[in-house]
């Protein structure tokens, strides 16, 4: 994993996100152009939920146009991609759909291109970039930032989440009834991070997944700037899978710096009998005076354990 890529992915966003102006709805773009377009009509609208209705039940791909958005949508239904005309300069900016996100998916599949979810706030603290009701969902260099939770996913054990090349940037909160997190995914059949950037974080775990089946590789937890986070990655009921090729470091303001990896926490209600964690570079903040665990295990499962790198005061296993 070359984090100076992911890294340089979000200066990019970051950029773009700061040079592009904040438009009420009814928007246009810079050619006085409705902002969204259905790709396979070529029918053009004012509102995010007219072309999100426009393709209903059916396939069909919105375009946005580069510029920041005060909209938000549902989805009930069909197949869509949400897909930025130019990567990282469409933004869907502090408003929430239903009290829940800027864009609440409950159809079949969606899948997410190049898109920015930013200032996502609601009363119940879970305001997320994307709500994700039932359904398979695809996220590809796309960043969320400076909200509750940058995804939020309910339970589907037949669905699948694949995040791709994709940032997430000061989120988090434990301020509401229980914490939010960078990532929360319920019971879902899989999920996979790969290439993945987690930074900053806000509160809570950066990665929280309750399903039975986990991917995660190649990605960067970047804590040195967080503020009062638990863990990295937490796997509450067990899972099986992979968790490799990664970088941690753990910074200096824990609200929990008990472990890196979590497993079991809750319950044992999936098997994580083989969960293979491996070829990892994981250390402690330079200033950190404590000690820690890589991998707290619940479970008591087999799990396989190989060619990790550990920096100092880091140990290696510990058995709850």
């Amino acid at each position: 994993m070359n984090q100076r890529i992911v890294s340089a992915f979000g200066l990019v966003l970051a950029l773009s996100a700061l040079t592009q102006p904040l438009n009420a709805e009814p928007a246009r773009d810079v050619n006085g152009l409705p902002p969204y377009t259905v790709v396979e009509s070529g029918r053009s609208y004012e509102r995010l939920q007219d072309a999100v209705n426009a393709i209903g039940n059916g396939k069909g791909t919105i375009r946005f146009a580069s510029m920041r958005f005060a909209d938000c949508a549902v989805q009930k239904g069909g197949d869509i991609t949400y897909q930025a005309a130019v990567a990282g300069q469409s933004i869907l900016d502090g408003r929430p759909c239903e009290d829940k996100a800027a864009l609440v998916l409950g159809g079949r599949n969606a899948r997410i291109e190049g898109m920015v979810f930013a200032n996502m706030r609601v009363d119940d603290k879970n305001g997320a970039g994307i709500r994700l009701e039932r359904g398979n969902l695809e996220v590809v260099q796309s960043w969320f930032r400076d909200s509750e939770q940058g995804i939020l996913a309910n339970n589907d054990p037949s669905g699948s989440i694949v995040i791709d090349k994709s940032t997430f940037t000061r989120l988090g909160t434990c301020e509401g009834s229980g914490c939010a997190h960078s990532i929360y995914i319920g019971d879902y059949g899989s999920l996979t991070v790969t290439r993945s950037r987690f930074e900053k974080g806000t509160g809570g775990h950066y990665v929280k997944h309750r399903g039975a089946r986990v991917s995660i590789t190649d990605s960067s937890f970047d804590d040195t700037g967080g503020t009062e986070t638990n863990y990295m990655i937490d796997l509450p009921n067990g899972s099986t899978g992979r968790i490799a090729g990664n970088t941690f470091v753990q910074g200096m303001s824990k609200d929990n710096k008990s472990g890196f990896i979590v497993v079991g926490a809750n319950d044992s209600r999936h098997t994580s009998d083989g969960l293979i964690i491996e070829d990892n570079d994981a250390r402690l903040a330079p200033q950190a005076d404590w000690s820690s665990n890589f991998v707290a295990d619940f479970t008591g499962q087999k799990l396989v354990m190989r060619n990790n790198r550990l920096g100092e005061g880091l140990k290696p296993y510990a058995r709850y």
